[in-house]
């Protein structure tokens, strides 16, 4: 009798790579975020649009982790990793859903002694506010500043910062200009770290030779993904490493149209502002 299902024809052949999938990582404060904490014009349906057809959308931001879950959530973004604290954390979904405490767990922290630097620093910004992340995700600060989401943190004297590992100090000083702000930080000479000077008095220490780029890059790895197959925007200081990363593989750096010359040298392509819809207007081309 002849047979009535389907003749075998042998192993069945796996399915081709997509070669046009795109890693999309995103800043957020200044590019899906306003100054107001409000979303920029369109981001969502954007987002949603570029996971429809197929890319891997991610976030990678100078933020804390406890300061980044509730803009993943709000742009319905369920990524692999999210890179938190300019590269010092990695995250990686575990699965479940929102909800769950271990939604995503702490996949990959680098961590440093600040003792020396916090010291170096206090000597020449002595007005400054001080905050630490420790590995854990804890955090530690001396006085408090508007612009931080300091739920769950822990104030400290100046002295009880250092200590234990730490994956991140933030400075803020609200008695300079960020003109001479910056001046006065490039006196104090900081080699041994990696560090970023925000668009106010703010500066972003990590451990040195970390920055997104270097997360992104195993991230990349870790997915599968080809150089030139990666995205990434942005609009501060702290993004021109994973522009040069980017740009350096043949994927594309996306400046703000907001963010300084400087920025926008290093990238790619400009896109309009945050206010403007920006990365709305580069996801709905996908």
């Amino acid at each position: 009798m002849l047979p009535t299902g389907p003749v075998p024809t042998g192993p069945a052949e796996a399915e081709p790579r997509r070669t046009d999938r795109l890693l999309i990582a995103l800043d957020v404060d200044g590019t899906v975020l306003l100054e107001d904490e409000s979303l920029s014009p369109g981001v969502v349906d954007a987002v949603a649009h570029a996971r429809r057809a197929g890319h891997e959308v991610m976030i990678a931001t100078g933020r804390s982790w406890s300061g980044t879950r509730g803009v993943v959530h709000v742009l319905g973004l369920e990524p692999e990793y999210v890179v938190c604290s300019n590269g010092a954390v990695t995250l990686k979904r575990m699965g479940g859903d929102f909800a769950d405490e271990d939604w995503y767990v702490r996949h990959r922290v680098e961590t440093f002694d600040a003792t020396e630097v916090l010291t170096l620093l206090r000597e020449h910004l002595p007005e400054g506010s001080y905050l630490v992340e420790l590995a854990d995700g804890s955090r530690k600060y001396t006085e408090h500043v508007h612009d931080w989401n300091l739920a769950g943190a822990r104030r400290v004297t100046f002295e009880e910062l250092a200590g234990e590992p730490v994956c991140r100090v933030v400075v803020v000083s609200t008695e300079n200009t960020n003109g001479e702000f910056m001046e006065r930080v490039a006196r104090i000479g900081l080699s041994e770290v990696s560090y970023s000077v925000g668009w106010s008095a703010w500066l972003d220490i990590a451990p040195q030779g970390v920055d997104k780029s270097t997360a992104l890059e195993r991230v990349r790895q870790e997915l599968g993904f080809a150089p030139e197959n990666v995205m990434v925007l942005g609009d501060g200081r702290n993004d021109i490493g994973m522009f040069r990363w980017a740009r350096q593989g043949g994927g594309r750096a996306i400046a703000m149209g907001q963010g300084p010359e400087e920025v926008r040298l290093e990238a790619t392509e400009t896109t309009a502002s945050v206010y403007d819809g920006g990365v709305a207007d580069i996801l709905r081309r996908l």
